[in-house]
């Protein structure tokens, strides 16, 4: 692809007079109940909607002031303008060169994209059509395996964004599969994850899936050679041939053609990448491949056109009713300005129960960096720490602090309004998830008032609690955004995902820094090459022969313990 240059050199949000607004308003108290009580209509106001998808954040610490001067401060760092450049493919992403398309790849097969001479359009849809093809064939039993018989399983080995995207979105459709084929997923690089998955497969009509965009990542590949060697030792017995292995039981998915072919993957058998999808923003991609075997073909384009729709709101939208703009700022504000430092989603809903891990990659990969994208030491809080859990099991697990312990943190509270609607014979269901949503709607209310909403709803005084039983106190004025789905479907998951995906580009703009590179990534991995001799030698007993400076080396890699066995 011809390189679209982004010369555009964009105004900084740091130097606006609206970041230093912003900053002598957040040293002002902020009194969540205060708010409230002043305005009867807040709830109303501070609340925008985008499709399936209603997002009230009139539980954040901000008032109009405030609100007005976060607009105000993305207005001045142009940030119209760098949605055009991220949408319209220019090289968004400098440090690497590079353009970051996966909104590309939802656009409909009528639209236009022509980043250079590449025909992005068409090229994307040549590969959805590549996936149609593959997961049709081992959906209607086509695929065989070496011994003849159809595929029972699908086993997507990859890590990062080719693991946790494709594992949220599967998870989260499981209701909406039409086929017995299971799907699994393998990360982990010390072979547990896989070992224990082994023992219930069958090597004759198990079919891998392996997802890198370098074709080089270790984690992945020795997860790959582990289930080469296993479906190796049972074709022989029967008499297959290690090529017949790898034609029917292994799909390469990869930006890096020559790797896959290198280690085995048949040409027939090869999806594409390209270098402007970003891993983690990639399950819109070939590394759908796993979401379109389980749920169909028709259910993945819905869940791109999801995803699409949410593009064209953020593209188009008022920033003042543009829900991945607003999330965005309020972000900001949060982190920048407030100085919370962490973050959690809580979906009230079983089937995201892997969103709050996606998003924990999503975010901090994307955003955590401390470095311009001009180069300059930035001298503000940027991405906060984000973790999250099933709303349910969080509350068992770690609301404790967050109603009665000493950080402040801001949340997202996820919920989807109807499910189960209909069905008689689920009536129990129907109430347990009434259950769920009101526990998520009087979680974010108790957070956001403390006592006072405790009081209120066991119609007590405020003023009850004495000094003897301060522990049983709820301080609040915890700041929280819930997110409203009418009905999870594969639309509304798109959306859903690809409204995050514009929030974190929102945040990189107002902090002038680079989304879409992960250079904290790199050497951790070349020491890791360093270790991994080191560790070889250990265990065949030559340690004294290793130079001084690799010695060295060992006690940063291994522990005290490692070294003493050594």
């Amino acid at each position: 692809m011809d390189k679209i240059k982004d010369d555009k050199k964009y105004h900084s949000a740091r130097r606006s007079k609206y970041w230093e607004q912003l900053q002598t308003l957040a040293a002002q108290p902020w009194s969540l109940a205060s708010l409230f009580a002043q305005d009867d209509s807040r709830a109303t106001r501070f609340s925008a909607q985008a499709g399936a998808l209603y997002m009230d954040y009139s539980k954040q610490c901000i008032d109009e002031r405030v609100m007005g001067a976060l607009l105000r401060l993305a207005d001045s760092c142009e940030l119209s303008a760098r949605i055009d450049a991220l949408m319209q493919g220019a090289m968004v992403n400098n440090s690497e060169e590079r353009a970051a398309l996966h909104t590309a790849l939802r656009l409909p097969e009528n639209a236009e994209l022509q980043v250079g001479k590449q025909d992005v359009v068409a090229d994307v849809h040549h590969s959805l059509a590549q996936v149609a093809r593959l997961s049709e064939r081992v959906r209607s039993g086509t695929w065989r395996g070496f011994s003849g018989k159809a595929i029972t399983d699908v086993v997507n080995i990859g890590v990062g964004g080719s693991d946790l995207g494709p594992l949220m979105a599967t998870a989260a459709l499981d209701e909406w599969a039409d086929t017995e084929i299971g799907v699994h997923f393998v990360s982990n690089m010390d072979g547990t994850q896989l070992d224990n998955l082994l023992k219930h497969l069958n090597p004759e009509t198990t079919l891998f899936i392996i997802s890198s965009k370098s074709f080089g990542t270790v984690d992945t590949l020795s997860n790959a050679k582990t289930a080469l060697s296993w479906l190796l030792a049972t074709a022989t017995l029967r008499a297959g041939t290690e090529d017949s292995v790898l034609r029917r039981h292994f799909i390469g998915i990869s930006a890096n053609s020559e790797k896959m072919r290198v280690w085995g993957i048949h040409p027939e058998h090869q999806l594409e990448l390209w270098e402007w999808v970003g891993g983690r923003f990639s399950l819109w991609s070939a590394i759908g491949l796993a979401i379109a075997i389980r749920v169909g073909m028709n259910r993945f384009r819905e869940l791109l056109s999801g995803a699409h729709s949410m593009d064209e709101h953020f593209a188009q939208a008022d920033f003042v009713d543009n829900l991945p703009v607003l999330l965005g700022l309020l972000a900001v504000w949060n982190s920048t300005f407030l100085r919370v430092n962490a973050h959690t989603v809580l979906p009230y809903d079983g089937r995201l129960g892997y969103l709050p891990s996606y998003l924990t990659q999503l975010e901090m990969e994307s955003n955590g960096k401390s470095v311009t994208q001009h180069g300059d030491h930035i001298d503000y809080d940027t991405c906060p720490i984000l973790w999250g859990e099933i709303g349910s099991n969080a509350q068992h697990a770690f609301y404790q602090l967050l109603h009665q312990g000493t950080q402040q943190v801001s949340c997202d509270f996820i919920a989807c309004v109807r499910r189960y609607s209909g069905e008689v014979q689920n009536a129990s269901l129907q109430q347990q998830h009434e259950l769920s949503l009101a526990n998520c709607l009087a979680q974010s209310r108790v957070l956001a008032f403390g006592n006072a909403a405790v009081t209120e709803a066991s119609n007590s005084d405020a003023k009850t609690v004495s000094s003897a039983d301060k522990y049983k106190y709820y301080r609040g004025n915890q700041p929280s955004t819930t997110l409203l789905i009418d009905e999870l479907t594969p639309h509304s998951l798109g959306a859903l995902v690809a409204l995050y995906e514009h929030k974190v580009y929102v945040m990189a703009s107002i902090w002038d820094i680079n989304p879409f590179d992960q250079w904290g990534l790199r050497w951790a991995s070349k020491w890791q090459s360093l270790c991994m001799t080191l560790c070889s030698k250990r265990l065949t007993a030559n340690l004294t022969l290793l130079p001084t400076s690799y010695y060295s080396i060992s006690k940063n890699c291994l522990s005290n313990t490692d070294q003493s066995i050594m």
